[in-house]
């Protein structure tokens, strides 16, 4: 394997998979952009080390690595966010200069980020257009607008999105689509998609890859981020991997390059196995630590019955909407549920009461640990203690010094990195921000553990890290719940699975009693096959 200096370049290959089946785009052999040795610095930080990347109209190209590798640096220097310390970049074969945004979207370049830029209380039609509105005379055409946004919800498969309804009460699948119409709405040649599958279910994955290979077939170029293999071998045409800030591999076509490579170059290492092993004495008997029983909160979910035993991981699977999250927050407090009870080693705890559920011994990284999960301009020691303050109180006054001290043991035996309890946590990588979650509660030694889509938005390597750390916690006597939209990850970690479609518990046993096929008939039709 080359070296980070010597990056292994490659030749445009057939389409594999879903593309090639779909008529897929033929890709022009001349690039459409170019980028050569882009170098981007920050106080302390060298993000990127001489980055190079080249995108042809007409073609998925594929941007991979892990967290901190330098994937979100490189395509805010092409959008124009930030400004490039070296290197050049040309369009058509001509250098450009992109100062500004706008700059960037005279060009044709459209950004979508993971952390969408809509505006909440604006309408979907405002945010569709907003910055390029539809005008005459200096007079908004609101009706125009709509019609206008209607149009795109239509092409986006997403026709019922009503164009008037603020974006704020949208759903986060939704808010997606609006920020794909949204970029469909002014000349884009170039489309970058940074996670946009993060908060998809499956139908909605497949209705975006539609749209991708419309827009290719149009001779749009994509560059599409993503962390999971498995929609690169479906979507991708080439690929590019970042590593610690520099290009490793350039124009890998997708056809032609094992995913066991692709790892490789990622992480610099092999990854034989993701999952760690069970350690094959999962419990079955005895009190459990958590029951639920009869738990119900209405319009969303009802019936519901689910235990845990010590040391035993329970996975939640289903589409987006099931109500799989409804049910980790209502059993965490965060939710009153209309009827039913948790126990918590045989005592019933209050409803809707985050702190008797805390007290009791439950800890939940939720869905969105960005907005719900971490204070990001607080440094990681703060994050971590925040649910054990009680333990650092002196008289008064906190102990800032045995804060620091016990966050610093929990930080170092996962590993977060970079070291440094006092670094703030929206400086870390989405994998890092993780652990920093699971560090709160593993020094407050809750005995259940709720996580919600654990690894979204996680590297592969970094999800080895985390597969591995909540094996651990089960295998120390923890109760741990795993929900997830990805299949092949609840039975890969899971020691018993229950399906949730629509609200009900469909199904209920060892993971190694079904696979991944059942599952999906199961959140799909209710029945399996």
């Amino acid at each position: 394997m080359s070296s980070s200096h010597e990056p292994v370049r490659g030749e445009a290959g057939p389409v594999s998979g879903a593309s090639a089946s779909a008529g897929a785009p033929r890709s022009s052999s001349t690039p459409l952009l170019e980028m050569r040795g882009i170098v981007k610095r920050f106080p302390g930080v060298l993000a990127l080390g001489g980055v190079d990347l080249d995108v042809r109209a007409g073609e998925v190209h594929c941007l991979l690595g892990q967290n901190g590798a330098g994937k979100s640096t490189l395509i805010k220097v092409l959008s124009a966010s930030y400004q490039p310390d070296e290197g050049e970049i040309l369009w058509e074969d001509r250098p450009v200069t992109l100062t500004t945004t706008q700059s960037a979207m005279k060009l044709g370049i459209s950004t979508i980020y993971q952390e969408l830029d809509l505006v909440p209380g604006l309408t979907v039609a405002e945010n569709i257009f907003l910055g390029h509105e539809l005008s005459s005379a200096g007079m908004i055409q609101r009706s125009q607008t709509n019609r206008a946004a209607a149009d795109l919800l239509a092409r986006l498969g997403h026709g019922e999105i009503p164009a008037t309804r603020e974006v704020g009460r949208l759903t986060p699948a939704a808010q997606q689509i609006v920020s794909m119409a949204r970029a469909l709405s002014q000349d884009t040649r170039l489309l970058i998609l940074d996670e946009p599958s993060a908060v998809l279910d499956q139908g909605e994955v497949d209705n975006l890859f539609r749209v991708i290979r419309d827009l290719t077939a149009e001779g749009v170029a994509v560059v599409y981020i993503s962390h999971r293999l498995e929609e690169i071998r479906q979507i991708g045409d080439r690929i590019t991997v970042l590593k610690d800030g520099s290009t490793v591999a350039s124009g890998l076509a997708v056809a032609d390059t094992p995913t066991a490579d692709l790892i490789k170059l990622m992480t610099g290492r092999s990854i034989e196995y993701v999952f760690p092993p069970r350690s094959g004495t999962a419990p079955v008997s005895g009190q459990p630590v958590l029951e639920v029983s009869g738990l119900e909160l209405p319009g969303v979910f009802s019936g519901v019955d689910l235990s845990v035993h010590a040391g035993e991981i329970v996975g939640l699977a289903g589409l987006v909407g099931a109500g799989r999250s409804e049910i980790l927050e209502t059993v965490y407090g965060a939710r009153r549920p209309s009827a039913g009870t948790v126990r918590v080693n045989g005592r019933e705890l209050r409803r809707g009461s985050v702190p008797a559920a805390v007290k009791a011994g439950l800890g939940l990284a939720p869905e969105e640990r960005k907005s719900q999960g971490l204070l990001l301009d607080q440094a990681v020691y703060s994050n971590i203690t925040i649910s054990t303050l009680g333990r650092f109180a002196r008289l008064s006054f906190l102990d800032s010094g045995e804060e620091r001290r016990r966050a610093k043991e929990v930080t170092e035996s996962l590993d977060v990195r970079p070291a440094g309890v006092d670094r703030l946590v929206r400086l870390l990588s989405g994998g890092n921000q993780q652990k920093v979650v699971l560090a709160r509660w593993l020094l407050r030694e809750c005995q259940v553990l709720l996580l919600d889509e654990p690894t979204r938005g996680v590297d592969v390597g970094a999800r080895a890290e985390i597969y591995a750390v909540v094996r651990a916690l089960a295998d120390s006597g923890v109760a741990v719940v795993v929900v997830s939209s990805e299949v092949e990850e609840v039975l890969g970690l899971a020691d018993r699975v229950l399906v949730v479609r629509e609200g009900r518990v469909v199904h209920e046993g060892p993971s190694s009693e079904i696979d991944e096929s059942r599952v999906l008939d199961l959140v799909m039709k209710g029945t399996a096959a």
